[in-house]
């Protein structure tokens, strides 16, 4: 008898539904065709002691089981359920006549409880789009599948539930949450606060520049500055997730399996921060079957790169091309995924080996050569990508031990989301382009007029820090977002001399 059963593969963040195709008939042996990997191979083996354990035996009899598209390579241990519910449905132990109007999926224990599966979500959504009745999943996984609306998702903990289910002994309430209150539920209370930071109010000014206008940053400083903690807190300030934007979030963090299964709908910006070590495929993302990188889970956040020189050269260059495009391909013989990455890049170095700069107040100081070899490790294309450079100083005394606390996230946040808002009427009409980072130089010609007292200010500026040209645009786009926090319209004197002050690396002699 032939029984066809769904379940789903995911490439990219995409799902692609998959014909389990189960097929028993006389003779003796177990086929598993259709570009299996290893895991599914040994589902056999899994399929078998779960069925026995609960009262149903794997047939002996010639089992024929395709996975269709027969020429998509499918991988991962989540097909166990489908393809034991297939066996059962074909060898008239169980009555199921509608289950192809379902999607199953989950990995068996041999006792036949469910194991979690790696992207719920848009597995889920791919079934909503097919006109699938239900999803049947593991219950860890169900939250974040039943973000999906229209769709209803059955929490299941053991193969004999989904088993009673068909057979009509029992009955599952399918999982319904509220995706808007569950969404917004959680949306104001960040977990780390500026309200905590001591003293480095430049470096708060020059943090709310950053996220007002979606810029890159990296901040200088010895260690125990405060870099990494101000660093912690920059998500806090950022405007609120809009809805489609955390279903981008959540749908990359579901395929690589990292959603905790009391959260449905992720409504806070990620925050990663990976060790210096990390490979550049880990960074980028890929593999021989590519998953996203730290970047695509960065997506929608930021990305801190903490002592930025001791990264290997290779991974950061391969950051450029990324952060151009705000999304990442990575191709391969058989087929070419595509990542989001749109994010926020935080980095955070010392002027020199020793960790301190070179101002004679300390003993611990590097030579200028020995600067200049230090800083030569990040390459100037890389720079270029990063509007802000900021120097952090140590935090004196008297700060450190002041009572009062400092402006909260959420009063900053405000004013962060009042200058996107203007950023967003500025450039309704501009395909991907948002905020002011994302500016290229026609728009920033056309949106960054000075006059000619400002004009006259930046040229100075130039002249005087030997400011490099590559810097010319930046300052353009920083200032074009200081006057946004301000609600003003022209770019003036003030707006050009603050961001004049944010390109310290720009500086010819900076490392003394």
């Amino acid at each position: 008898m032939l029984v066809k059963v769904f379940g789903s593969a995911v490439f990219g963040v995409e799902a692609t539904t998959i014909t389990i195709e189960v097929n028993i008939d006389k003779g003796i042996g177990y086929h598993l065709v259709g570009l299996p990997d290893n895991a599914i191979k040994e589902s056999s083996y899994r399929i078998s002691a779960a069925l026995n354990n609960n009262g149903y035996k794997l047939p002996g009899k010639k089992i024929t089981i395709n996975m269709a598209p027969a020429d998509l390579r499918k991988e991962g241990s989540a097909y166990d359920l489908t393809v034991a519910m297939g066996i059962l449905a074909a060898s008239d132990q169980i009555k199921a006549k509608n289950i192809n109007e379902y999607l199953i999926m989950g990995e068996l224990s041999l006792d036949g409880s469910l194991q979690p599966i790696k992207g719920a979500l848009p597995i889920a959504i791919k079934a909503k789009k097919e006109g699938f009745k239900g999803f049947f999943l593991p219950k860890q996984n169900a939250k974040e599948a039943a973000i999906v609306n229209d769709l209803d998702v059955y929490p299941i903990e053991n193969i004999k539930e989904v088993i009673d289910y068909f057979e009509g002994t029992s009955s599952i309430a399918a999982l319904v949450i509220d995706t808007r209150k569950e969404f917004y539920e959680t949306l104001e209370n960040p977990e780390h606060d500026f309200a905590d930071v001591k003293g480095q109010e430049s470096i708060k000014r020059c943090m709310e520049i950053a996220a007002a206008g979606g810029h890159n940053i990296i901040l200088i400083g010895p260690p125990g500055s405060g870099k990494t903690m101000l660093a912690k807190r920059l998500p806090s300030i950022l405007p609120p997730m809009t809805l489609n934007e955390a279903l981008e979030t959540t749908k990359i963090h579901s395929v690589v399996g990292r959603i905790n299964e009391n959260i449905g709908l992720m409504n806070h910006r990620p925050f990663r921060s990976p060790h210096h070590t990390i490979s550049d495929v880990a960074l980028v993302g890929g593999g021989s079957y590519p998953q996203p990188g730290e970047i695509s889970l960065s997506h929608n956040g930021v990305l801190f790169l903490d002592e930025l020189p001791e990264f290997k050269r290779s991974a950061l260059e391969v950051m450029r091309q990324p952060l151009e495009d705000r999304e990442v391909t990575i191709s391969r013989a058989r087929f070419t995924v595509t990542y989001p990455s749109s994010f926020m890049l935080v980095a955070s170095m010392n002027p020199s080996p020793s960790g301190y700069f070179n101002d004679g107040s300390n003993n611990f100081n590097s030579s200028a050569s020995e600067m200049q070899r230090y800083m030569g490790k990040i390459s100037g294309p890389l720079l270029d990508r990063i509007d802000i450079h900021m120097e952090v100083q140590p935090v004196p005394f008297d700060k450190l031990t002041d009572e009062r606390r400092g402006e909260p996230s959420n009063e900053i946040r405000k004013r962060v989301t009042s200058a996107r808002e203007i950023q967003t009427n500025r450039f309704t009409d501009i395909d991907n382009v948002h905020y002011n980072a994302q500016m290229n130089v026609k728009q920033i010609r056309e949106f960054c007029q000075l006059n000619i007292a400002s004009k006259l200010l930046l040229k100075n500026a130039m002249e005087r820090l030997n400011l490099s040209a590559r810097a010319y645009d930046r300052i353009l786009k920083v200032s074009r977002t200081i006057a946004d926090l301000e609600n003003s319209k022209d770019i003036t004197q003030n707006h050009i001399g603050e961001a004049i002050q944010y390109r310290s690396l720009d500086r010819e002699g900076w490392m003394g």
